[in-house]
């Protein structure tokens, strides 16, 4: 019984941990585009 509530904890970290991946590797991708859109301002 304690190992089954084991690994249904570490199932459910672990889809945290991986989800938390994609959302941070979007918050990037999006402070990206701010700064080049930044750059580009600053240029004209």
């Amino acid at each position: 019984m304690k190992r089954t509530i084991a690994l249904m904890l570490l199932a459910v970290l672990s889809a945290g941990v991986l989800s938390a991946c994609n959302t941070v590797e979007g918050f990037g991708k999006d402070v990206q585009k701010v700064g080049e859109k930044m750059e580009r301002g600053a240029k004209n």
